[in-house]
């Protein structure tokens, strides 16, 4: 059944859980089109981990008909959340699609962006595997916004055009993040990070300036693995000079692996139906057994502070949400568990 995103979601009621599809692949038409039917609904739950673009539905007078409980805190959510109005599920991300599998969570609606079906009618939930293809699975209707700008990816994304109840055409283009000129401090930390990484290693990494100056001082490196939570363009040099091939790791040996992307639009056209890259549910990816099954595992995050004992404050600032646990603990336990492993903090010096 296709219709128009203003007639998709009036399949939501009152008192419905909602579940809004992750990062570059929020289906803004259908977001959008639910936050306008505001004075129509009430006590709508939305559940997410970070989304890209606007949230109408967390502005302010919009309290009476959404409530956003959120995995994971992005920009987007931030102030509704420090604010009180809504709210943040702790939680790692390894264990959040447990919520939907095991009924912890019942979503009622999962609004999704997937590609086009292809001839067999098999679409992609493309950029975003991560706790997104639990809730579509578990949710009592699913209404899919078909982008052709949507990449195509291997892994556990695919799903067939029957499993979606209701299609809305929705080409457009997806979130693209734009990278900040690095810093003398930024390139100073990268460097030292680099000098801790072996040939054969397998990273983890986020997004941002530190993990692209990591990345930017790799050249040199031999037979270097990704698994990881999600990556974005630093890879790709590495991946076109070799330095990237998989050659050591024991798990997916010779494939990149990882639970979402966000980055540019060259990024998501080298995931394109590239049979090199495996996008995995998070539940596998950031399973500290799994990621530890790898050889020296390198997982590189970032902290908001380090107290003098080495306890580490990742998700917060104070008593106000910041971000949230999301796959930190994942990986740094896993790096921990792998033979050679080595999980690094990594915060700018005052």
């Amino acid at each position: 059944m296709t219709k128009t995103a203003q007639e998709a979601v009036k399949l939501i009621k009152s008192n419905d859980n909602v579940f809004i599809h992750s990062a570059a692949a929020t289906p803004s038409l259908l977001v959008k089109a639910m936050s306008d039917r505001h004075t129509e609904l009430r006590n709508v739950s939305i559940y997410q981990i970070h989304t890209e673009g606007p949230a109408p539905y967390c502005n302010e007078g919009m309290e009476d008909s959404f409530i956003v409980k959120a995995m994971f805190v992005g920009a987007n959510t931030r102030k509704s959340i420090r604010g009180g109005a809504n709210s943040y599920i702790p939680i790692f991300l390894s264990e959040a699609p447990k919520l939907f599998r095991k009924g912890v969570i019942k979503i009622d609606v999962a609004l999704i962006t997937v590609s086009p079906p292809d001839k067999h009618g098999f679409c992609s939930l493309g950029t975003s595997i991560d706790t997104s293809l639990a809730a579509m699975e578990t949710a009592k209707i699913v209404i899919a916004q078909i982008n052709n700008k949507m990449p195509r990816t291997h892994g556990d994304g695919i799903i067939h055009i029957d499993d979606i109840d209701v299609k809305v055409e929705g080409n457009i283009d997806l979130y693209e993040v734009e990278y900040a000129a690095l810093t003398e401090e930024n390139m100073a930390i990268g460097k030292n990070i680099a000098e801790l990484i072996e040939d054969g290693s397998t990273l983890q990494m986020g997004i941002g300036a530190i993990p692209n100056a990591v990345l930017s001082f790799l050249g040199n490196h031999k037979n270097l693995g990704i698994h990881s939570e999600m990556f974005s363009d630093g890879i790709l040099p590495l991946v076109e000079s070799g330095v990237i091939n998989g050659k050591y790791k024991n798990k997916h040996k010779g494939y990149i692996v990882s639970s979402f992307v966000v980055g540019s639009r060259k990024l998501y056209d080298f995931i394109d139906d590239n049979p090199s890259v495996h996008m995995l549910d998070s539940d596998y990816v950031n399973s500290p057994t799994v990621i530890q099954r790898n050889p020296k595992v390198v997982a590189i995050n970032s902290a908001i502070e380090i107290d003098l004992t080495g306890q580490v404050c990742a998700d917060s600032i104070g008593s106000k949400i910041y971000s949230g646990v999301g796959g930190q603990m994942d990986f740094i336990r896993g790096a921990s568990l792998s033979e050679g492993g080595k999980p690094i903090i990594a915060l700018s010096s005052t």
